[in-house]
This record gives structure tokens, C-alpha cells and sequence, in this order.
């Protein structure tokens, strides 16, 4: 991540192949062709494990009746999964030379995050967070060694900024170790203490220089891992639905929530990449919000689909919780996302009330979608669906006025 600062000389390209070890050193911000590499995309699939395993735990909470609960412990794990994935996602577009060596320490960090996964249903169901940390900190603790030698490659400034980073990470494992020694009440009192902290020491660390991240590659990145946690969302509802359909015949109560919630699911689709960002980002300030602002654009995509299990074990009689609550853990969420998507996105890309009121006013219909019954999913699904129907014709009806304006302009 990066500060508002001014920005960092491009360094000169791509690495070059010359050896199994090289110096880390940053590459260039105006670098052509810049794409995603087979490792980051091999990462972002390893942490969807344990997007899909804070899910599941989130399902059995809700469907528990412990919904409280279990979107506090879910709010923890997945800041704690988004916020390694995102502090290497933002490092590897400023300084991947994909040597041996950097592959090496990011298979560590996969490998911390498969630990991670492994002791999650301990901390929701136990409170138990001694997996969980123990992943966390195999994470980032590679991070540190990664800005270690980063620090080593360069000098001045530079140099500053990364010795920074090193010693703002290792400092922060110290204070989450308030998980396992402090009583359950005063735990979310450290995790807000201790996120707020992590999320000081990119501003910290870039005071004086700054990262050379490239926004294609960021832009991209962030796009993919949106595609993966959505396509986790699809194949969670899959399993729940197939799952009721092996146990009972609930045709009647199961064909609207899939149906619903794939038309939530495609809408959330389009309406994420229907701008490209990148552009945007090449404002310092606003890509720093933007970066951190998707915490909430993917763990509300990720609770859609627990919203969905939620909604089918529902109608096929395997909780007692009200239908009302039912619907809100998939209307909730989703409302949720179209807010952010249109804070953090399609706000700047619009044109005119009309088109700036499209996302805001489709959350509020979906939220109100929740007093529906059992129709509420199906309706919020068509709520987003006419959201993304509306917002293409009005961009269409733009485009065509400028067109004719443009070809009236050499007569006038």
C-alpha cells in the first residue's frame, strides 16, 4: 500500500531471468504487458480456502441462532486473511522478481494461510485462536523477510521505507498475541486496537517514499481475487442446494433462492467490472482507499454465500430461525456490496443524479426486500438484476446523445 505522497521513481522493467537468486529491487510503474504471474493467481486460490472455511462457520452461526457472534468472529478472521493477502498483492507489483527465493517465501505464506484455515472452526466455535495466529504469523513473518530484502537490494530512502515496513509487521505480531493471553471479553477490543495498528504502517512506512505498485497489475489483481470469492459464493450455494435436494424434495422452496441468488451473483459480476479502475488509481490518496475499502467488497461477497446456505437450510426445515432472518443473511450483504462497489468504483464513472442513484437506491430496495417472505432472495436477485439493466440503458442513452451532439457539432 502507499501513502499520498509523491511517488517513486519507475525503476527500470520486468526482471530479468539471469540466475536463481537476484536483487529485489523495485519495478517500474509504467511497465507494459504487466499481468498477474502463475504464482500470485495460485496464492489467491490458497486463500480462498480459508475465505471458504470462515463462511461455513458463519453459516453454522447464523443458522445457529448465534448470528451476533458469528459476524464479529468473522469480521476478525477475514480482516486477517484480506489483510495478508492484500499487504502481498501491493509488495509483489512494486518488487516481484519471481527468483527462487521469493517463490520460496511466498509458498510460506500460502502455507500460513492453509494453518490459518485449519484453526478456524477452533475460533468460532472454541474461541480457540492459536491456529489462526500461528497461521497469521507464518504470514507475516515471510512479509517482513520479504521487505528485509528489499531494504538490502536499495539505499536511502528507499532503503528507510522498507526497514519501515519490517519492523512495523514484526511489532504488530507482538501485539496480537492479546488473543491468546487476554480473556474472551477484551479479545475484539484487541483485534480493533491491532487493525487499526496494522493499517498505520503503510502510512507509516511511505511517509517519505513510496511504493512503484503498477495500477493494471493492482486493478487486476483485485478483480481476479473478486472473481474467485464470487465463484466460491456460487459453489457454496450449489452444495447447500444439491445437499437439500439429496435429503428432501423442496423444488417449491429451493428453486427461488438459487435463482435469486444467481441473479445476485451475475449482477455482482457486471456491476464490479463494468468501469476500469485502473485509471482512477493512478491518484495516490483514492488508490489507498480503494485498496482498503475492498475489505468490505469481499467479505460481503463472500457472506452472500453464506447468506444463500443460510436461506436453504432455512427452507428445507434444518434451523428454527425466523424467516426474516433468513433473508437478511443474503439481503444484508448484498446491499452491502452494491454500496461499497459504488463508493469505492462506479461513483466516479457516473454521470449525471440519475446514474449516481442507481447502486444506492437498488440497496435500499434489496434491504426492503427482506420483509418479503420467502420470496425475499428471488427479489432482491431482480432488484439487482433492474440495477444493471437501468444503469446500462442509462449510460447507452448518454452515449447516444453524445454521438448525435458530436455529429450536429460541424453543422452548428
Amino acid at each position: 500500500m502507499m501513502s499520498s505522497s509523491a511517488p517513486a521513481p519507475a525503476s527500470p522493467g520486468a526482471p530479468q531471468p539471469s540466475g536463481p537468486l537476484r536483487r529485489l529491487v523495485a519495478r517500474g510503474r509504467d511497465e507494459a504487458h504487466r499481468v498477474s504471474s502463475p504464482l500470485e493467481l495460485f496464492f489467491d486460490l490458497c486463500f480462498v480456502v480459508a475465505i471458504a472455511q470462515a463462511g461455513a462457520q458463519l453459516v453454522h452461526s447464523v443458522a445457529g441462532g448465534h448470528a451476533g457472534d458469528g459476524i464479529l468472529n468473522y469480521a476478525m478472521l477475514f480482516f486477517s486473511i484480506w489483510w495478508a493477502w492484500m499487504n502481498f498483492t501491493w509488495f509483489a507489483s512494486a518488487y516481484d522478481n519471481d527468483d527462487a527465493l521469493y517463490r520460496v517465501v511466498t509458498l510460506v505464506q500460502i502455507a500460513g494461510v492453509l494453518v490459518l484455515a485449519a484453526g478456524i472452526s477452533r475460533a468460532f466455535q472454541q474461541h480457540d485462536y492459536l491456529l489462526v495466529w500461528l497461521g497469521y504469523v507464518i504470514m507475516r513473518l515471510a512479509m517482513a523477510s520479504q521487505w528485509l530484502r528489499a531494504a538490502r537490494s536499495t539505499e536511502g530512502a528507499e532503503r528507510t521505507m522498507g526497514l519501515r515496513y519490517a519492523c512495523g509487521v514484526l511489532l504488530c505480531q507482538v501485539g496480537w498475541l492479546g488473543l491468546l493471553l487476554l480473556p474472551q471479553p477484551a479479545r475484539p477490543w484487541v483485534f480493533l486496537v491491532m487493525a487499526i495498528a496494522e493499517m498505520c504502517v503503510p502510512l507509516l512506512a511511505e511517509k517519505e517514499y513510496e511504493t512503484s505498485w503498477h495500477p493494471h497489475h493492482i486493478a487486476e489483481r483485485y478483480g481476479l481475487f473478486t472473481i474467485i470469492v464470487l465463484g466460491e459464493t456460487v459453489a457454496a450455494a450449489t452444495v447447500a442446494v444439491k445437499g437439500a435436494f439429496d435429503e428432501r424434495n423442496a423444488l417449491g422452496e429451493l428453486l427461488p433462492i438459487a435463482a435469486g441468488g444467481l441473479l445476485i451473483v451475475f449482477s455482482a459480476w457486471w456491476i464490479y467490472f463494468v468501469v476500469p479502475i485502473h485509471g482512477h488509481l493512478r491518484a495516490n490518496g483514492q488508490a489507498f482507499l480503494w485498496g482498503y475499502g475492498h475489505y468490505l467488497i469481499f467479505s460481503s461477497a463472500a457472506a452472500i454465500g453464506a447468506g444463500l446456505e443460510v436461506a436453504v437450510e432455512h427452507a428445507v426445515g434444518k434451523t428454527a430461525i425466523s424467516t426474516l432472518s433468513a433473508s437478511a443473511a443474503v439481503t444484508l450483504p448484498t446491499a452491502l456490496y452494491l454500496l461499497t462497489v459504488w463508493v469505492l468504483h462506479s461513483r466516479h464513472f457516473k454521470v449525471g443524479i440519475a446514474q449516481q442513484l442507481v447502486l444506492p437506491v437498488a440497496a435500499l430496495l434489496v434491504i426492503c426486500c427482506t420483509f418479503l417472505g420467502d420470496w425475499a432472495v428471488f427479489a432482491a436477485g431482480l432488484m439487482c438484476s433492474a440495477a444493471v439493466a437501468v444503469g446500462v440503458t442509462l449510460t447507452a442513452r448518454m452515449v447516444g446523445r453524445g454521438r448525435a451532439a458530436s455529429a450536429t457539432a460541424p453543422a452548428g
